[in-house]
């Protein structure tokens, strides 16, 4: 089995370790440009980032490698993902760049790409780009002197993104008189997210808007939702917002600092554009970790839920081979085909406050859509990503709790695309149960796959 760079959402790692080092950056981005210049003069590239000390590093160094396989780079500095998505559209480039590691830690660092058409790029062309990095023998392509490429500092990058997200909003519409409490977890939308809310009429209370490199996503931001909960409940806000480090989720809390998760959120969206009319086929797309309230809530209104692996990138495949409009995971990942084509927690925000200004109704009025079932999370951390398969006690655990919940409850364990970690989910009725099942599983685990 051939080694692979990427996981479910890019190349990540902590940074200076194996794979998140200057050389592995350095290879990519002359990879990258090899691949995507094919032979021609001056292909463009956009590179963005968040707010980690270590984004430095890798700009430079990926830079360097495009440059020197004969792409034209765009650096933008630090913006949300969902806005590199856009800029990779918007200036007609071939490739676009994120240097962030989303939720983690200061100390991780990640790499993930977008095509010319603002989406991640496809499992194979992942693929082919690792064996030209990891491959010692790999010839580099190098153009003439004359045709390596220049470095440029785009400077309206956030005006233009501001642009696009205000479009999203109905032109009919204005926030004026809500006060909103926005959590930008001192990542990559520090700068943009207050001017766009603060443009369309809104008072922005912020918190997370003071990156110092070492403290994005430091007890704050999406991971944090209590942070916004508190706030919005003291400060007698409409809404409270919280995105994470890259800004491309969001979770957010009602006018009385209940928190929402994305299958809330996706409930309410979903059942609006029924009502409208514009949720093709009446289908939604998520994740097969969403709850299976989301399953019920969508086939008593009507419609279908359709899940997929876990992982973005995973839900937009879905949603553009089955020609739908609306998907997203109960991480908060929300994706507005029409507006968008990757997670925008922006741009989805923007999409909650229209709705509650069309309503004229608070969120805490238009949200009591979807009961979850209770659901337990647990990561086991392992040294090997043994395939469960060959894991016959942790089968005959899982299959025990199967059997106990009799089809009233699911059971989901998978690997981490980013982590050495092993996810346990178990999902049911009675949460005292739930809890019960879930540490059975979760032994079984810690037991037989370290």
């Amino acid at each position: 089995m051939k080694q692979r760079l990427f996981g479910t959402d890019g190349l990540r790692g902590q940074g200076n370790i194996f794979p998140m080092t200057p050389e592995i950056a350095l290879r990519l981005g002359l990879a990258a440009g090899q691949y995507f210049r094919n032979g021609n003069k001056h292909h463009r590239v956009v590179i963005g980032k968040d707010t980690r000390l270590s984004g430095y590093v890798f700009e430079t160094a990926l830079t360097s490698g495009l440059c020197a396989n004969g792409m034209d780079v765009f650096l933008v500095g630090p913006m949300p993902t969902p806005a590199i998505s856009f800029l990779t559209r918007n200036m007609r480039a071939d490739l676009g760049v994120v240097i962030s590691a989303s939720h983690n830690p200061f100390m991780d660092n990640g790499i993930k790409f977008f095509d010319r058409d603002g989406f991640k790029l496809p499992d194979e062309v992942e693929d082919e780009i690792s064996e030209l990095v990891l491959n010692d023998n790999t010839q580099w392509d190098y153009p003439p002197a004359e045709d390596v490429g220049r470095a440029h500092r785009i400077n309206d990058a956030t005006g233009r993104y501001i642009v696009y997200l205000k479009n999203s909003f109905s032109p009919k519409l204005t926030l004026d008189g809500m006060k909103i409490v926005l959590d930008c977890a001192n990542g990559a939308a520090y700068g943009v997210a207050p001017k766009v809310l603060e443009e369309l009429g809104a008072e922005v209370i912020p918190v997370g808007v003071s990156p110092d490199g070492l403290n994005i996503n430091r007890k704050c931001g999406s991971l944090y939702p209590e942070v916004i909960a508190r706030m919005t409940a003291e400060e007698g806000a409409d809404m409270g917002i919280a995105l994470d480090g890259d800004a491309d989720r969001l979770i957010v809390c009602d006018e009385k600092g209940c928190i929402l998760d994305g299958d809330q959120i996706m409930a309410l969206c979903a059942l609006e554009l029924m009502e409208k009319g514009r949720l093709p086929g009446n289908t939604l797309v998520a994740t097969v970790m969403s709850n299976m309230a989301l399953e019920l809530f969508m086939k008593d209104n009507g419609g279908r839920l359709l899940r997929t692996d876990v992982g973005d990138r995973y839900v937009v495949e879905a949603m553009r081979r089955e020609g739908c409009m609306l998907g997203g995971e109960q991480s908060g990942h929300l994706i507005f085909m029409e507006h968008s084509t990757t997670g925008d927690g922006l741009l989805a925000a923007l999409q909650l406050l229209r709705i509650m200004r069309e309503r004229e109704r608070p969120l805490s009025e238009l949200a009591g859509l979807l009961e979850p079932f209770p659901q337990v999370l647990r990561n086991v951390h392992v040294k090997r990503k043994i395939p469960f398969d060959q894991a016959p006690e942790v089968r005959e655990a899982v299959l025990k709790v199967e059997t106990a919940l009799k089809g009233k409850g699911r059971v989901l364990l998978r690997y981490s695309g980013t982590e050495a970690v092993c996810r346990v989910m178990v999902e049911g009725p009675d949460a005292a149960k739930v809890e019960l099942y879930t540490e059975d599983i979760v032994q079984a685990c810690e037991k037989h796959l370290k």
